[in-house]
């Protein structure tokens, strides 16, 4: 009887030892800034304070040299790769929006007409059924046998959906009409009453109140071009893009224009905090996820370009509003039990008006086609032989091509030769033949991994470097190049190296299965990356 019960004793030491010995934070927090190219940590680095980027410079984990794998640099791929460790080829997330042949339309990345809209004025209904593979999210969700909580929250939809999974238990987006938060019934039927609290506060207006000038004196922004350059956008009820930008007269009329100020990003902040307090995130027994994106960093380049005072000014505010979330982190979960990563979902170009004024080639072009529909028209007698260009792809029209009786490899090959005859392009190539293409095999390779072969086009063409296709003012993304595909990466907290730096190349995949290493779960369905074993303790 002894014998049965010191094995009895033992075994329940032992597993009892396992349970202890299994580590997790309380709470894992992923940030993404939409449009953040790396060198940001460094360009402002004088003029932030001690205790936002400095601070995870100083106590985390910096991956100095991080880059996208794949060529379609946009908000929707960036946020289902960082949360999957998978590319378009597999996820399925081409674009913000793609042409599907089948439908016969395009194709919005989080549309789902399954659902229904909740809280929101005339706004299209979001879910992540359009992302094939599973999320870290949604593996810890299984992990903990969805005992855990996963909330995503972006004022774009996409930078909240994606990102919280198939099984998050909420994702918060922002409706520009009403200045409301708002989801759908993809993940509950009525919005949280703390939610419906925090929406009638109306925290558009009290931002509005305050205008938008410069948190410094504007002399002191000598990282800047000047105000009021001829490449800046401006809001549509101002003369001129200068500070300071007057709000107060749209206060109840217009709560769209909050996404292009930094006000954004804190009114973000805020709603993260409430969520937080609300749901008891961190507190649950099990590790919490939280997703945040940051969206205004993205309108504010759009519109006014990264050289602009805006931009600056906006990461100035914004490295504020990180410290104080970190301090407000430190006191509701505890220094140290909860794991924060930083990254970017794509970075920037510079906007060519900026690069040419200072002799370097660059070119904002308005569309690829030009007359290209009617070259083909004459030579092959197919009408409207394009129906979309989405992504660098060319989608071609195959009802018109068959009803022609066409040759639909011909016409492939003409386009490409008149395309590479225009001289503000680099090349272009047939989707079918990328293995075939006079590229280096790193940059074969992201072509690669951003063609998915039933959301994909027919021919992909590549601009020239420091050029793209958009308007006067402004600038935008989207390409394979350093300056939109070199993004930040920051890991702080629980169980990281404090202090240091890696410099060799890592990968936006390898965030999700190294978050999966660290935690003891596996990794997301279509993960292809690596684990990062260098930033753990």
């Amino acid at each position: 009887m002894k014998k049965y019960l010191i094995v009895f004793l033992l075994t329940g030491i032992l597993i009892k030892g396992v349970a202890q010995n299994l580590q997790r934070p309380k709470l894992v927090v992923g940030m993404v800034v939409d449009q953040m190219r790396c060198d940001y940590l460094y360009r402002y680095y004088d003029r932030y304070g001690s205790n936002g980027f400095k601070r995870l410079l100083r106590e985390g984990f910096s991956c100095e040299n991080t880059m996208i794998p794949y060529a379609q640099t946009v908000t929707a791929a960036g946020h289902a790769c960082v949360y999957t460790g998978s590319v378009p080829a597999i996820n399925g997330i081409v674009g913000n929006e793609w042409y599907d042949k089948t439908l016969k339309r395009t194709v919005y990345c989080v549309e789902d007409d399954s659902v229904k809209i909740i809280g929101g004025d005339k706004t299209e209904p979001m879910s992540p059924k359009n992302l094939w593979t599973t999320t870290i999210c949604d593996e810890l969700r299984l992990a903990t046998n969805f005992k855990n909580k996963v909330i995503g929250i972006a004022l774009k939809d996409r930078g909240a959906v994606l990102p919280a999974g198939h099984t998050a238990n909420a994702a918060y987006w922002y409706d520009g009409a009403t200045g409301n938060w708002i989801s759908s019934t993809y993940y509950m039927d009525a919005l949280p009453s703390w939610v419906e609290n925090f929406n009638q506060k109306k925290w558009p207006d009290s931002f509005y109140a305050k205008n938008w000038n410069t948190l410094y004196p504007i002399s002191t922004y000598i990282q800047s071009d000047k105000d009021n350059m001829e490449y800046e956008g401006k809001f549509g009820h101002e003369a001129a893009p200068v500070f300071p930008h007057e709000l107060q007269s749209v206060a109840g009329k217009d709560y769209g224009i909050i996404r292009a100020t930094p006000y954004g990003n804190t009114f973000t902040f805020n709603f993260a905090k409430e969520a937080l307090k609300a749901e008891s995130l961190g507190k649950n027994g099990v590790t919490d996820f939280l997703t945040i994106s940051l969206s205004s960093p993205d309108y504010i380049g759009h519109q006014f370009g990264p050289n602009s005072i805006e931009q600056e000014d906006d990461y100035l505010r914004l490295d504020k509003d990180l410290a104080d979330f970190l301090a407000y982190l430190d006191k509701e979960i505890g220094k140290g039990q909860y794991l924060f990563f930083l990254t970017a979902d794509h970075a920037v170009a510079h906007v060519p008006a900026f690069l040419q004024s200072h002799k370097i080639e660059a070119k904002s072009m308005a569309s690829i086609l030009g007359d290209i529909e009617k070259k083909v028209e004459e030579k092959f007698k197919v009408k409207h032989a394009v129906v979309s260009t989405s992504n660098y792809h060319i989608y071609l029209n195959d009802p018109a091509i068959d009803s022609a009786r066409a040759d639909k490899k011909e016409i492939k090959k003409f386009i490409i030769a008149l395309i590479d005859k225009n001289p503000d392009l680099l090349t272009a190539f047939d989707c079918e033949k990328i293995n075939e293409v006079t590229l280096p095999q790193p940059i074969k390779d992201m072509f690669l991994n951003g063609y998915n072969i039933k959301r994909g086009g027919d021919i992909l063409f590549i601009v020239k470097p420091g050029s793209f296709y958009g308007g006067k003012t402004g600038t935008t993304h989207g390409s394979w190049y350093p300056y939109d595909a070199h993004i930040p990466l920051l890991w702080f907290g629980w169980n990281i190296n404090a202090g240091k730096k890696l410099n060799r190349e890592v990968y936006m995949t390898d965030i999700a299965p190294t978050i999966a290493a660290l935690l003891h779960i596996q990794m997301p369905s279509g993960s292809i990356g690596h684990v990062i074993e260098e930033l753990s303790k």
